[in-house]
């Protein structure tokens, strides 16, 4: 695997099963490992490891490429991305406000603050930077599906399945985007819908684990709960 070719491949991971997105990852961790200093090889590795679940991993991968490019905006959105998975709230808030500039400000961050404000649980503030988001680069998929899952958070179905309908149908919406639909519409009890959903972006054991699952949740009181503090069997795991 060329240098090169990861940017590319990074892209793709999203539509790997478990054993291919880990052998993906292995590929371009020894590109890495070659190379530690080459940013986009140290963003497509942290990328793959936070979706196989090695955010410990991924946050070490994050600091060494931020040493190496320290003024690259993309790489503290990332770094700061990569402290909110492993569970570094108020680092990764301080790491992406401090890369935004107010003359030249970028979406992906407003983006960025927005998804660990909610995870913080200061909602209003979240939604406020995904609308900054959505002002600069309007329809983006990525920034309508977290503004969706903001409104699932807060137990607001309607809206975000609104949100997140709106951003599948946006030419580069990827399938972790269909995947947070197939949720929102089986949280509402419309199981079999749900399913379809899933299974076009799921092998069908992995759908059928994904609706396990929002079974057991919608059974238990204080589902909401639950949906903010644990994460849902995916793909990448």
């Amino acid at each position: 695997m060329t240098t090169g070719s990861i940017p590319k491949a990074s892209q793709q991971l999203d539509s790997l099963s478990g054993p291919q997105l880990n052998q993906a990852v292995e590929g371009i961790g020894q590109a890495y490992a070659r190379n530690p200093r080459d940013r986009n090889v140290g963003l497509s590795y942290a990328n793959g490891l936070m979706m196989t679940g090695r955010n410990t991993q991924a946050l070490a991968v994050m600091q060494q490429v931020a040493i190496a490019h320290p003024n690259d905006r993309e790489v503290l959105s990332s770094l700061g991305k990569a402290q909110a998975a492993a569970g570094q709230l108020e680092k990764a808030l301080g790491t992406i406000q401090r890369a935004q500039t107010p003359d030249r400000p970028d979406w992906r961050l407003y983006s960025a603050e927005g998804a660990v404000l909610d995870q913080l649980g200061r909602s209003s503030e979240a939604r406020s930077r995904y609308r900054m988001a959505l002002q600069m680069q309007p329809n983006d998929p990525s920034v309508l599906s977290n503004m969706g899952m903001s409104f699932v958070l807060s137990g607001d179905l309607k809206t975000a399945e609104d949100y997140l309908r709106q951003a599948s149908q946006q030419p580069r919406a990827d399938s972790r985007v269909r995947q947070n639909l197939a949720l929102v519409v089986g949280l509402q009890g419309r199981f079999q819908e749900a399913e379809q959903l899933a299974a076009q972006e799921l092998d069908p054991q992995q759908a059928a684990a994904n609706l396990q699952y929002l079974r057991g949740m919608l059974a238990q009181q204080n589902s909401w709960k639950q949906l903010s503090s644990q994460d849902m069997p995916k793909k990448k795991s």
